[in-house]
């Protein structure tokens, strides 16, 4: 029988969450449909992958022995396809390079121009993701390197700190904290803090600051799918974001103002590349990367969730 890897892929998030619903929510797929899916992957198994009951999911010792196995074809067909997508770009003298909202700041864009000067045979390609899209992106092969908002996981990765920006809260123009210079992050304990699905969890809870310096959770406002639907939620009045310095600068809005936030770390952002990368052109614009980025701290991340 032939697997679709997202047949696997859907086994393997109910394997590790073990739980039908988180499964969904993190596959952004409806709970019904996912069953149906792993259902008939038992059928065409002839096998019990998951012992379920009202209270609980349970691998069966069958699904215990196929976890690994679903794990590897996944990754491997992910390195596959990887590899391949960037001997095809390599071939067509192609550079994609992948990063999300203001990515780098000014340092994508003069990097990309640097390296067009320098490679004026080369096609340099911006790849724009949503929220921590691009550490997919890079691993899947759809680009050959990205900016990373970090934290984030980059196993794998050869990754460098490149640019460091302060954080800021964005308020509605009439926002009671707007005529503020700055705010430490206490003053939006009680605000609604727009938040995603999209990302992973632990992305998530560090641009909310969760939790909090007094170990309170913040208050969840509503969903965005990306950088445009938060601004609006914001604009309206119906939460607060939290954002690099550049978003300040490259999402002006008449109806938004920001304001420093003086007390929580700062956003670095890595250059990042796979370490068995296959398109020559990497290391050439990681020079130029490297020449034009002015972090003092800057220094090599070992290949773990940075």
């Amino acid at each position: 029988m032939d697997v679709d890897t997202r047949v696997l892929r859907y086994f393997v998030a109910v394997a590790e969450q073990l739980s039908f619903t988180r499964a969904a929510e993190s596959l952004f797929v409806s709970q019904p449909a996912l069953s149906r899916q792993i259902r008939q992957l038992e059928a065409d198994l002839k096998i019990t992958l998951f012992e379920r009951t009202s209270r609980e999911v349970r691998l069966t010792a069958a699904g215990e022995a196929l976890l690994p196995v679903a794990r590897k074809l996944i990754d491997d067909w992910r390195d596959a396809q990887r590899v391949a997508r960037g001997i095809a770009a390599a071939e067509k003298r192609v550079l994609r390079v992948g990063f999300e909202a203001t990515g780098a700041g000014p340092l994508t864009t003069l990097a990309r121009t640097a390296f067009a000067a320098r490679h004026p045979d080369v096609t340099v390609e911006p790849k724009r993701f949503d929220w921590g899209g691009e550490v997919a992106a890079l691993r899947d092969g759809l680009v050959d390197v990205a900016f990373l908002w970090l934290p984030a996981d980059t196993t794998g990765f050869h990754t460098e700190i490149v640019a460091i920006e302060e954080r800021l809260v964005g308020l509605a123009a009439g926002h009671r904290l707007a005529g503020r210079h700055s705010v430490g992050i206490m003053d939006l304990r009680d605000e609604p803090v727009v938040w995603t699905r999209k990302a992973p969890r632990y992305w998530v809870d560090w641009w909310a600051v969760n939790p909090r310096p007094d170990g309170s959770e913040p208050v969840w406002g509503p969903e965005n799918d990306n950088v445009e639907e938060m601004l609006e939620h914001v604009a309206a009045g119906e939460a607060i974001c939290i954002g690099p310095r550049s978003m300040a600068a490259y999402y002006a809005r008449p109806d938004l103002v920001w304001r420093p936030i003086t007390d929580v770390a700062p956003l670095r952002i890595a250059f990042a590349r796979p370490a068995a990368g296959t398109n020559p052109l990497v290391a050439d614009f990681a020079v130029v990367v490297r020449e034009l980025a002015d972090v003092p701290e800057r220094r090599r991340e070992p290949d773990q969730r940075a």
